[in-house]
């Protein structure tokens, strides 16, 4: 397959984190060793700047700054939570980011996020088709919940993993402390429909003393009774 010369986009969604960071920083350094990609530009706020035609060019950057990327904190294009609707309900945002596209002759479509942002990868690559315009859409996983399916691990997730294996560990500390009560305490996590975060606290448990003692996964049938 010859590659299509044009324009490249990244844009960032869901959760800002170093993470999605030093994902945007990694795309923008490996196209600029590819003559087909002519320039790369960054969406301001995910999908959002792409609808708003809020873009810029990272070829007016300095290398410095753009591999400065790699350890800066929160979403350095901005971020957003916009999903989009079905294709079969609603056309209207899909045709406008084509529309954007075409105006600035991007070619390549690279989407840093989680599920939702797959889901409108993977829309908006099926619309590039069906009206035939070459558009090659990447999806960049990043979700601390662990939950991308064909995935290992996701960028984000060992980041949480350590936060909430330690999380579990002080909690576990404190109340070991309080000596004169019977104590309990519960650490609820984030994933979704998903346990990896929650099984990730079990690092901290190196002896039979250690926090946590019980780890409850959504994969695992629940009983309140039991519990």
């Amino acid at each position: 397959m010859t590659a299509v010369k044009g324009n490249a986009i990244v844009a960032q969604s869901g959760g800002p984190t170093t993470v999605i960071n030093s994902s945007m920083c990694g795309v923008v350094e490996e196209a600029r060793k590819h003559k087909c990609i002519q320039k790369t530009y960054g969406a301001v706020n995910g999908i959002l700047g792409v609808l708003k035609e809020e873009i810029f060019d990272f070829g007016k950057e300095k290398p410095q700054d753009v591999a400065a990327l790699r350890r800066a904190p929160a979403a350095a294009a901005g971020s957003c939570r916009y999903k989009l609707k079905a294709l079969d309900k609603s056309r209207v945002d899909y045709e406008r980011i084509l529309e954007v596209f075409k105006a600035h002759e991007i070619r390549y479509f690279f989407y840093a996020g989680g599920n939702d942002s797959m889901d409108t990868a993977d829309k908006v690559s099926k619309l590039a088709a069906e009206m035939k315009y070459d558009l090659l859409v990447m999806g960049v996983p990043k979700t601390i919940d662990n939950d991308l399916a064909y995935t290992d691990h996701c960028p984000g997730f060992g980041s949480v993993a350590k936060y909430v294996a330690t999380a579990a560990m002080e909690a576990g500390r404190d109340t070991d402390a309080l000596y004169t009560s019977d104590t309990c305490t519960v650490l609820e996590t984030m994933g979704r429909n998903a346990g990896w975060i929650a099984a990730a606290t079990g690092v901290a448990h190196r002896s039979p003393e250690d926090a946590p003692h019980l780890v409850y996964v959504p994969e695992a049938p629940f009983s309140v009774e039991k519990f």
